[in-house]
Parts: C-alpha cells; sequence; structure tokens
C-alpha cells in the first residue's frame, strides 16, 4: 500500500518548524502503517518522537506509549499537547485517587486520548489500569516501546518488568496484538534479537539509521591516579565551559562525590548550578528541566534519572564523573549532547579504583544473592502453599528477587488486584461486591476469595467494575499488591542451583558489557576511533564508520574535501545523492561514485581522488575507471586533494550550471 508519510505528517503538524521528515523517518512510519511491527534504531536527537507521534495519530486510535522515565513521559506528554492532541500520563507523580478519576474518565470515554503515556512498572501491577485498557482495548492501535533498549539492559537487574511487558499485551489483546514500534538510539545485536523474538518484529523490519553515529560530540577520555586528581579536572573542565551548558553524570545520589554533594559546592563557587535524581517529586525535576532550558541554570549535576528523550538542544558538554555500565549507556547518556547538530564535547574521567567500585557496588550489587531471595521467598509465603498478596513496592528486596522466583515456577502470578476492600465509604451499590463485602468481618482479598469461592482475577473485575460504574465511594485508592500462589514450601535444591547459575549468567553479562566499554576507553586514541569502535559494537555496516562530516543538507561524508564539495554543490543550488549506489551491468555489484548529480537531463558522477598513491586505493580505482571508461564515458567528473579543492570544484560546478 502506498504511503506518503511526509504528506501525512505536514497534515498533522502544518505549524511544525521542522518543514520535512528524513528518509529514515519516512521509512519507518510507512513500514508502521502497513501494518508491520518494527524495531527503529535511530540516533539520540535524530527525531525518534515525530515517528511515534505521526504513525500513532496516523492510525487513527490510541496509542499506549510504554516509556522508563517519569520526567520523559512529562516531556513527551508536554509537546504533544503543545500541538493540540490529547494525551493521558498514568505515573507515580500523579496522586493516586487523581489516577482513578482519570482512568474511570477514560472507561467511559468521557477522555479519548491520543496517547496514553505509562511505565513498564504500572503495566505490570495495576490491576485496575488493566480493567481500563482492556475495556478499550478495540481503540488500541499502536504500543510504542519508548527506549526498547531497557528491556533487554535493564530487564534482568533492577528494572525486572521490563521483561513482563509481552504477558502485559497477551492479557489484555490476547495474541491479535496492535502494532508494535520499538524505538532506541543504542542497542547491540545481541540485545536486538532477543526483543525481536519478545515482541514479534521480523528481521525485515529492523531499520537502523546510518546517521547513527554522533560525530559532532567530541569524545575525549581522561584517566587519573587519584579521586582528588579528578575532581580537580571536573573543576578545570567547569571553568572552561562555565558559560555553556554542562551536565555532569554521577551515579550517586548523596553523600560525598554525589549528585547534590558537587551541586552544593558548584553553587559555593558561584556557578548556577543544580541537581538531579530520582528521589526528587516530578514537579521538581520538571523544574531543573524548564530552567535548564531557559539557561537560568547552566550546570545540572545529575544520576542517569537525566536521561533519555530530555530534549534541552544546546547541551554543550557532557562530563561523566565515573565510567557509566556499558557502551550503549555511555552514547546514550552522551546523547544529550548536541541534539541542535552543532559540535559538543564529552568527557569521560575515570581511575581505576572507579572501575573496582563499579563492579561490585553497582553492578554485583544489582543483583541479588541466593540467601536474599530465599529470605524473600519465606517471607511472603510464610512456607504455605496458598494464595497470599503481595505488595511489590514495599519491599526493595522483593523487587530484586521477584522474576527469579516468577521464572523458575516457585510462586505463580495469578492477578494484579489489592490487599483488601476496607476502602469504601457509604452504601455499596454493587449487590455482588456487598455480598461479598458482608461476608466476612475481615476484608481482605484473599479471604474473601476463598469464603466465597470466587478466583482473585474476578473478584478484582467486580471490584472494578463497581466502581467505574459508581457503585462504590472509595476512601482512599487502592494499594496495588499482586496475588501468588506458592508452588512449593521451601525452594528446592535443584531451583537453587538454577537461580545461582542464572544470576552468575546475568552478573557476568554486565560485567561483560562493562569491560568492554572500559577496553575500548584504554584502546582509543582519538574520538574518531572512539565513535568508530562505538559503532561497530552497534552493528554499523562497516562502509558507514568513516562518514564524520556532516554536510549541509544533513548527511556525513567521508573527508573534508567531500565536505567542501558538498557545501559547494549545496550553495549553488545543485542537488546531488552521496555515494548512491550505480549499476553499470546485469549481475554485477554496483560501484559508487562519490557524488551523483543530475543537470539538464543527464547524469554525472563525481569522484574526489584523495588517496591517490596508496596501493589498495589505486586499485580499486583503477577497477572504478575502467567501467566509467566503458560505459559513462562522458559522465565522470574528477577532483584531485589538494589545498585548492574549493577553487577547482567550484570551476566543475560553473561549468555544469552552463547546462542546466
Amino acid at each position: 500500500m502506498a504511503i506518503d508519510a511526509n504528506k501525512i505528517y505536514k497534515y498533522l503538524f502544518p505549524k511544525s518548524s521542522i518543514a520535512n521528515l528524513y528518509d529514515f523517518q519516512k521509512e519507518t512510519i510507512e513500514r508502521v502503517l502497513n501494518g508491520n511491527n518494527t524495531l527503529a534504531i535511530i540516533p539520540t536527537g535524530g527525531g525518534k518522537s515525530l515517528i511515534y507521534w505521526t504513525s500513532g495519530l496516523a492510525l487513527k486510535g490510541i496509542s499506549i506509549v510504554i516509556s522508563p522515565l517519569i520526567a520523559l513521559i512529562d516531556e513527551q506528554s508536554e509537546k504533544l499537547r503543545d500541538e493540540g492532541y490529547e494525551t493521558l500520563v498514568i505515573h507515580g507523580g500523579i496522586a493516586p485517587m487523581k489516577q482513578i478519576e482519570l482512568l474511570v474518565d477514560f472507561y467511559h470515554k468521557r477522555t479519548n486520548p491520543h496517547f496514553l503515556f505509562v511505565s513498564p512498572e504500572r503495566i505490570a501491577t495495576d490491576g485496575f489500569f488493566e480493567f481500563c485498557i482492556k475495556h478499550r482495548k478495540e481503540d488500541v492501535k499502536l504500543i510504542v516501546l519508548d527506549e526498547i533498549h531497557c528491556v533487554s539492559q535493564w530487564g534482568f537487574s533492577f528494572r525486572p518488568f521490563y521483561k513482563r511487558i509481552p504477558d502485559f499485551l497477551k492479557q489484555i489483546f490476547n495474541e491479535k496484538w496492535p502494532i508494535i514500534l520499538g524505538l532506541t538510539a543504542t542497542i547491540n545485536p545481541k540485545d536486538v534479537n532477543e526483543i525481536c523474538d519478545d515482541f514479534k518484529i521480523k528481521s525485515t523490519n529492523i531499520l537502523k539509521d546510518e546517521l547513527l553515529l554522533r560525530h559532532e560530540i567530541e569524545l575525549k577520555v581522561l584517566k587519573f591516579i587519584t579521586e582528588e586528581e579528578k575532581e580537580d579536572k571536573l573543576w578545570e573542565l567547569i571553568n572552561i565551559h562555565k558559560d555553556e551548558k554542562i551536565l555532569v553524570y554521577l551515579y550517586r545520589k548523596y553523600n560525598k562525590r554525589g549528585v547534590e554533594y558537587f551541586s552544593g559546592l558548584a553553587i559555593e563557587r558561584g556557578y548556577n548550578s543544580s541537581c538531579f535524581h530520582g528521589d526528587m517529586s516530578s514537579d521538581s525535576r520538571q523544574k531543573i528541566i524548564q530552567s535548564f532550558k531557559g539557561n537560568n541554570v547552566n550546570i545540572v549535576f545529575a544520576t542517569n534519572a537525566f536521561g533519555m528523550g530530555i530534549d534541552i538542544p544546546d547541551i554543550r558538554v557532557v562530563i561523566h564523573f565515573m565510567p557509566p555500565e556499558s557502551i550503549e549507556q555511555y552514547y546514550q547518556e552522551i546523547g544529550r549532547a548536541a541534539r541542535d547538530k552543532k559540535q559538543a564535547c564529552a568527557y569521560l574521567l575515570f581511575s581505576n579504583k572507579n572501575i573496582d567500585i563499579k563492579k561490585k557496588y553497582f553492578i554485583d550489587d544489582s543483583f541479588p544473592d541466593f540467601e536474599s531471595i530465599e529470605r524473600v521467598h519465606l517471607d511472603i509465603t510464610s512456607s504455605e502453599l496458598t494464595q497470599k498478596t503481595i505488595r511489590y513496592f514495599d519491599n526493595e528486596e522483593l523487587q530484586g528477587a521477584f522474576s527469579y522466583l516468577i521464572e523458575n515456577n516457585i510462586i505463580t502470578l495469578i492477578s494484579k488486584g489489592m490487599t483488601g476492600i476496607n476502602i469504601f465509604t457509604g452504601e455499596i451499590l454493587h449487590k455482588e461486591l456487598r455480598d461479598l463485602f458482608d461476608s466476612t468481618k475481615s476484608k481482605g482479598t484473599i479471604t474473601i476469595c476463598k469464603k466465597n469461592n470466587i478466583d482473585p482475577v474476578r473478584f478484582s473485575e467486580i471490584v472494578y467494575s463497581a466502581v467505574v460504574n459508581n457503585k462504590v465511594k472509595l476512601l482512599k485508592s487502592f494499594d496495588k499488591c499482586l496475588i501468588i500462589n506458592n508452588n512449593y514450601e521451601k525452594i528446592p535444591k535443584t531451583f537453587e542451583d538454577n537461580i545461582i547459575s542464572d544470576i552468575e549468567r546475568k552478573r557476568q553479562y554486565k560485567h561483560n558489557l562493562f569491560d568492554y566499554l572500559i577496553y575500548i576507553i584504554n584502546d582509543c586514541s582519538s574520538s574518531k576511533e572512539f565513535h568508530q569502535e562505538i559503532g561497530r559494537y552497534l552493528g554499523v555496516r562497516k562502509h558507514l564508520l568513516d562518514k564524520i562530516y556532516r554536510t549541509q543538507n544533513g548527511e556525513f561524508v567521508r573527508s573534508k574535501s567531500e565536505l567542501i564539495i558538498a557545501s559547494n554543490l549545496f550553495s549553488e543550488g545543485l542537488k546531488y545523492s552521496y555515494e548512491k549506489p550505480l549499476f553499470y551491468k546485469d549481475g554485477e555489484k554496483p560501484i559508487y561514485p562519490d557524488f551523483t548529480l543530475q543537470i539538464g537531463g543527464e547524469d554525472y558522477y563525481w569522484e574526489h581522488l584523495g588517496l591517490i598513491g596508496d596501493e589498495k586505493y589505486d586499485m580499486d580505482w583503477t577497477f572504478k575507471l575502467d567501467i566509467y571508461r566503458r560505459y559513462f564515458p562522458k559522465q565522470l567528473l574528477k577532483t584531485y586533494e589538494g589545498k585548492n579543492i574549493s577553487e577547482s570544484s567550484m570551476e566543475i560546478i560553473n561549468n555544469l550550471k552552463q547546462f542546466m
């Protein structure tokens, strides 16, 4: 089906400052609108928001956007509202009773959002949310997994509910899912395969932007012996860049050399500084983002809570005071800079002590040991082979252990519900609920279900139905809990071995990711080489790794001389294609001219000969030259490397303009 994504975009966003989508955005949107589950890998600042905005609106239904961070959700929702589109946001920064009110209006179609933003934890634990979505499932046309790399990179450590998103989709939609659109900037090939399996994405619908690397950000790595030396360098860099927007990444919220510590010191030194971390309220974080945008603050010390999707175009400097955990995380975080495509600097400061601390206190401590899992199992089940309610977010140790208990079938997740129904005020007008309420003195979910021989899923549906139909008034919000069945009094030895080996496998995987980052930062001697090694790791095709110079029309070319040629072509109004394949004979691989132009109905092929004298280069050029002489004898244009490249290219351009 022929779809013009650019035409759709212009219709939906007539006031946008972006005149046209670029080719990658168009291709992704067109895949989605043709009904394909799609994974799009697009660089930070590359316009992924416009992809899912345009796709979702064109499908003329509700798009559920599953997003990892409250700050990211709020940012995207605000932008869409500014464009005149309705959004519904459900996250922990909104009062619980207000969330229920919003969802009741959604259930009854009093609100019909174009986009519904939610976190993975919400869809995995909130039964009332699931109930309301299921009621309107026919209206849901698109599931957007924003920052989909988190499914793999966070899914087995501190955000395990990322791995449960497919379960939510099956619960709501059975096997007939809405279209799936996954979006990310950095993901390694192994994680791509895993995600495509989880979300039914065919390999033919994995799209990777050719401009994935961010060469406009100069990468600098600085190694130190002591933390004192490193801190001195931090303040030196801040002083050098004091008139620019600076983002400093740390991985501690408090204590010495944490986010709040450094922000306080910066203020004492006279800088307009602020701090940003996950323990702050949503309102506080939004105020900091707006202050940073508006130049009221020009230095922010942050954890990685300041990250994905926060769109501040003119951050010029990103400083890592300690190495992140992986190449993916590093490239995501430096991607906060230069979203306006202008030059920026990224500094990575580290010591050998940082490497040891990162492994021991950040990576290793993100995994539970078997003893803690065993302790959690005893705590939540009391060794009773029966149903239990657990309040997941009240217990940090439970959050680390839960996925291992589920994956090994030690406990079974029955439903998402509430611990009890002693939350009503006034008369209960729903007869079935009133009978259940009156059946026991205890108003606990498990007691009521056992007394009345009712399934917990059905019980929750009765409660939620009474609430949305105004048959009962809530005194307070539901306490979100998971209802489980315990299958073992004690974790069997065979499962113990499985769990221990699983923890070790996952821990080792994260160690390997970190070790590879350290290997690269120790081995690379230049920004270009660092970018290229990152590109190789992320699966960027070999012939694209050298494209590092951005032209005026947004493309990347390989050399400064080609940049000059492209600039001259652009300024003189001559349209060109860079490295467009030229097919010269059936069955033969194409050659790739540096520039292809069409002037006066005739194609011309421009080759800039920058490395004549190099043996391999000369051999390749001899092969190409023979093809030009045999098949395109009057269409070849040539320039040679030299300081007069601007003048010699303009001479060719002026000759070509005679035929226009």
